[in-house]
């Protein structure tokens, strides 16, 4: 079955979302573990909160300026993009400032 990455963009950084208030935090992460357990095992890896060090291009470290952030991620496990699309319906990261969504589907390396 086709797996696909989950890029969770927003236009604030995800140490500046961590760092608010608690309350909201906690909140927020129930929402989070809601979500979990409405898609079962089509996640296959939850992954984790990412903060960048650098934007590196072929001349050296590139200023991203104000985002948008990639600010974690996740692995699905769906039989088709539209399906994984509907896993991501209502995701609890769009409550996030300036949240998008990257779904991206991981191609066979070739040769391996």
């Amino acid at each position: 079955m086709p797996k696909y990455m989950v890029l969770y963009r927003s236009t604030v950084p995800a140490t500046e979302q961590m760092g608010s208030d608690p309350n909201a935090a906690q909140a927020g992460m129930a929402l989070w573990m809601e979500w979990f357990g409405r898609v079962g095992g089509a996640l296959i890896d939850a992954g984790s909160p990412l903060a960048t060090v650098a934007t590196l291009s072929g001349s050296g470290a590139t200023d991203q300026g104000g985002g948008p952030y990639i600010v974690g991620y996740s692995v699905l496990e769906a039989a088709s993009g539209d399906a994984a699309r509907e896993v991501v319906d209502g995701h609890p990261h769009f409550h996030a400032p300036g949240a998008s969504i990257e779904l991206l589907e991981l191609l066979p390396t070739p040769g391996a």
